[in-house]
């Protein structure tokens, strides 16, 4: 029977979302219009903006719709940057951070000449506070990822809220990852500040909460300063017009909020799996390492890196078992890298090739675990023996 342990990439469609989706998608109407059924689509998706601020913990002004994480983070980022202070001209980002946000940062370097102050890892995958204070002085724009979705790491985000702070820089926190597997308040990380620094901005993504792919939002305090990447119609305070994805903001408001009202007992019983998948690569596998933070990190992540295997090979051998997994490095247009992360890790190329991210979600059993367990010792063999290791 298929095993499905890549929870991190994209995580099955709850039913409340199935459900919110369908009854939303027959409701005629475009949210901008004036007219009865105009409004009865406005209504719909300021329902959902509350709920997704609720779960959030914002005000409903602050949440503005998008077309996913990537949208989100190329938003914040570029629009923060755009409208930043005269004489500065620096992005603080962390080592590791998501593509969506190095790729965002490589093009403002490129074609704005953006300066970029790179922050070094921990050993164990989390912006080091102290490297990530000093480089803040006289910055642009700082952005940081809640929990590093490769290696499962947790950041400091309290400390880097508060150094953003105090330096008057505004940080754009990635929370695509962290959603639903921690309390996410951006109020209470934020604190009662009314500068336009600090926490600003915190961006999530649908499909990684049980919604659909194809929406997203990006938390934006009503205090700060950002310029739109689009223009037209003035929707969502002028920062992200467009025509309303009603059905799609009610499907994420839906499976955001089913995910909450779970997420204690569900990020406890993760956890215990996580740590069972843990102990028994610990003891069958001693080879094998596992990467990040052993007690601060997700709760449904387990990396590994499988010394003299190739990820690839791994990850290729287990599909044929009927096991998902991901190799932990980016892929994109079916290129497989070495891990970035791994290698902000201090590890070289051929361990940044050798590594599995195996993440856990709501659909998860122990069998299924167990399942992943029992095949990977042979599986490392072969993909050892195939890589001449």
């Amino acid at each position: 029977m298929p095993v499905y342990l890549d929870h991190a990439a994209t995580t099955p469609l709850r039913p409340e979302a199935r459900e919110a989706w369908l009854e939303a998608v027959d409701t005629v109407g475009n949210a901008a219009s004036v007219h009865g059924h105009g409004q009865a689509a406005r209504r719909l998706w300021e329902t959902a903006r509350e709920s997704v601020a609720a779960t959030l913990d914002c005000d409903p002004i602050e949440v503005l719709f998008t077309s996913g994480g990537t949208e989100s983070i190329n938003l914040a980022v570029k629009g923060l940057w755009w409208s930043r202070e005269p004489g500065r001209s620096a992005i603080v980002m962390p080592e590791g951070e998501h593509h969506a946000t190095t790729e965002a940062v490589d093009w403002l370097r490129q074609t704005e000449r953006a300066e970029v102050r790179a922050v070094p890892l921990t050993p164990h995958g989390a912006p080091d506070p102290s490297a990530f204070a000093t480089a803040l002085p006289g910055a642009a724009v700082a952005t940081a990822l809640v929990a590093n979705n490769e290696v499962g790491t947790l950041t400091d985000v309290p400390a880097l809220v508060g150094s953003a702070e105090a330096a008057g820089v505004p940080l754009h926190l990635d929370a695509v990852g962290a959603v639903g597997a921690l309390e996410v308040s951006f109020r209470r990380w934020r604190g009662p500040s009314r500068a336009r620094a600090g926490l600003v901005a915190l961006s999530m993504s649908g499909h990684k909460v049980g919604g659909p792919a194809g929406i997203g939002a990006l938390v934006v305090s009503r205090y700060a300063s950002l310029t739109p990447l689009i223009h037209g119609g003035g929707q969502q305070r002028s920062l992200r017009p467009g025509t309303a994805d009603v059905a799609g903001a009610v499907a994420m408001a839906a499976a955001l909020a089913a995910t909450a009202a779970e997420q204690e007992a569900e990020s406890r019983r993760l956890a215990a799996l996580r740590d069972h998948l843990m102990t028994r690569i610990d003891a069958e596998l001693p080879d094998a390492e596992i990467l990040g933070d052993r007690i601060e990190r997700l709760p449904g992540n387990v990396h590994v890196r499988f010394p003299g295997a190739d990820g690839e090979t791994l990850l290729f051998l287990l599909d044929q078992e009927q096991i998902s997994v991901s190799t932990g490095a980016a892929c994109q247009a079916g290129i497989t890298e070495p891990s970035h992360v791994v290698l902000a890790l201090g590890r070289d190329e051929r361990a940044a090739r050798s590594v599995l991210r195996i993440t856990l979600g709501r659909t998860t059993t122990r069998a299924d675990v167990d399942a992943l367990a029992d095949l990977l010792p042979v599986t490392y063999a072969r993909a050892r023996a195939a890589a001449g290791g």
